[in-house]
């Protein structure tokens, strides 16, 4: 096994495999250096023999803390656990890796959290507890008033204070230097604490902390503990104070739930005891700072280039569209792709309860719903935007969620001249997510007979997307379906494109969209080109 290093805390890479090849002896190998190729060459990492096996046959990667396996294109094919893959991971325990006559069996497995360095991991915590300590004594005993000040300034008039404070409490220790030292004090005193050094990973996708000595992130999918902790449960109620109160915002024993927003737009949601037994629980969840491109969604292996282009097109002729799935499956990030082909000249209004969507259009009205006060007064609900919105002349709206009476709004709204919007709902399919409207809709309070309430989902919805959150922690657009009508009082749905886990593949199911004909009857020939992709099966 490896051991932590000088520079960075490794607890791996560590793959070991075995190799037998049909009723042939055993053998074993344990690789520590990626990627490593299989294949027939004799310098190969794992060098194996047969008339199956390609001279580069297939490459064990490291991405994002995790291993893969990808073939490299060979006619024979690369099968884990009896399935034909194109790429496969992370790979875990008991894993069977299939080259020709040859099995690789996963028997021990260790990967690597490499974001945080030794020396910042590996400090004694009581050392920096006692510099946060005395920090926040000398910041007290001043009275400063902070009101106003920037957060440069701030941590500037900090770093002031601990210079004397730090050369104490080192006293020649040799583990950290002092700047080290000073910067993680002030982390934890006026900043983030521990997590401001995951913040400059910009692989990690969320920080979980479930309380102040356990924190997690999330990599490709996939969750990772970290050796980093607070110095205590109120360091953790610090940082969640100086996230919210900057916003008009409290929490405390009368309202022990937040819901905020960072300055980079990262969502944040934060539980306090008593609702949190073991102590406070913050989790934020962060965005990417650029927008991804269909290229993006492509190379990372979530749709497929014909999925993309149906869905652009669906886009630009402004057809409705809901976008399905469970939480943290990619939702918000496929309608912000989805936004950015609605044609520029058009107005948008998008309306959310926490802003996340990033669209990059000139003529564009972003609306945020706001909580009501201490006095329980002043809340504006979706559902008020929403009814706003519609006198503020909006080629297409688009919330951010329907999680409530909205839903009949939103419908209406789409029946009623602003076709091409678009949403998202909490569901696991695209059944569901008609379901899931259904009850959206008689949340509104009206006494709509379900008929009616389905009459009108089927009016107004075009295309229902999938998104899923996969086992192998990859996020993908799963599912393509389009809402044909109503029969038997039951909604008909046809789907177009699905991803078919027993291939590892994207695959066309055959069905040609009926807003294809309709493009075809109004002249538009920019579909045409697709038909060939899609009768394949």
């Amino acid at each position: 096994m490896l051991t932590p290093s000088a520079e960075s805390l490794l607890t791996g890479p560590d793959l070991h495999l075995r190799l037998h090849q049909g009723g042939s002896s055993e053998s074993s190998v344990s690789l520590t250096v990626f990627p490593a190729r299989i294949g027939r060459d004799g310098d190969a990492d794992i060098s194996l023999s047969g008339l199956w096996v390609g001279r580069q046959h297939a490459e064990i990667q490291l991405k994002h803390d995790a291993l893969f396996v990808r073939d490299q294109g060979t006619l024979a094919g690369t099968f884990v656990n009896s399935d034909r893959v194109t790429e496969y991971g992370p790979l875990k325990l008991g894993d069977q890796i299939q080259i020709g006559s040859w099995t690789l069996e996963v028997l021990g497995l260790q990967v690597a959290i490499q974001s945080v360095p030794v020396d910042e991991a590996f400090i004694e915590q009581p050392l920096v507890d006692r510099g946060v300590l005395q920090l926040r004594s000398l910041i007290d005993l001043r009275k400063r008033d902070w009101q106003g000040v920037s957060d440069q300034a701030i941590r500037a008039e900090c770093r002031e204070l601990m210079e004397p404070i730090a050369r104490e409490l080192l006293n020649g220790t040799q583990t950290i230097t002092q700047q080290q030292f000073v910067d993680r004090v002030i982390a934890e005193s006026v900043g983030l604490g521990p997590l401001e050094q995951l913040f400059n990973d910009s692989d990690i996708s969320e920080v979980m902390v479930n309380r102040f000595d356990e924190i997690f992130v999330e990599r490709a999918g996939v969750c990772h503990k970290v050796p980093l902790r607070f110095a205590s449960d109120e360091s953790v109620r610090s940082v969640i104070d100086r996230i919210v109160s900057p916003l008009g915002k409290r929490i405390d024993e009368s309202s022990p739930m937040v819901d905020a927003r960072l300055q980079d737009g990262s969502r944040v949601n934060a539980v306090i005891p008593p609702l949190a037994i073991k102590g406070c629980s913050l989790t934020i969840r962060r965005f990417l700072k650029r927008r991804l491109q269909t290229e993006d969604l492509c190379n990372l292996g979530s749709a497929s280039k014909v999925m993309l282009s149906i869905l652009e097109l669906a886009v630009r002729y402004r057809r409705n569209i809901v976008v399905s799935g469970g939480t943290g499956s990619g939702k918000t990030t496929l309608l912000n792709l989805l936004s950015q082909w609605i044609p520029a000249h058009e107005r948008i209004v998008t309306i959310e309860d926490a802003a996340e969507l990033q669209l990059g259009h000139a003529n564009l009205v972003s609306l945020e719903v706001r909580q009501a006060n201490a006095e329980g007064q002043g809340a504006v609900t979706i559902r008020d935007l929403l009814r706003n919105s519609l006198r503020m002349r909006p080629d297409r709206i688009v919330v951010g969620e329907c999680r409530g009476g909205e839903a009949l709004d939103m419908l209406q709204a789409m029946n009623t001249g602003h076709e091409g919007s678009l949403t998202t709902v909490h569901a696991n399919s695209p059944r569901d997510a008609l379901a899931r409207l259904e009850m959206l809709v008689l949340m509104s309070g009206f006494d709509l007979p379900l008929v009616a309430i389905r009459e009108q989902i089927a009016s107004a919805v075009d295309l229902i997307v999938q998104q899923q959150r996969c086992a192998d922690g990859q996020r993908r657009l799963v599912s393509i379906s389009e809402v044909t009508g109503v029969e038997s009082g039951v909604v008909q749905t046809q789907e177009v494109f699905a991803w078919r886990p027993d291939r590892s593949e994207f695959q066309p199911t055959g069905v040609v969209p009926h807003f294809f004909e309709q493009l075809s009857a109004s002249g538009i020939s920019e579909h045409l080109p697709l038909y060939s992709s899609m009768v394949q099966t």
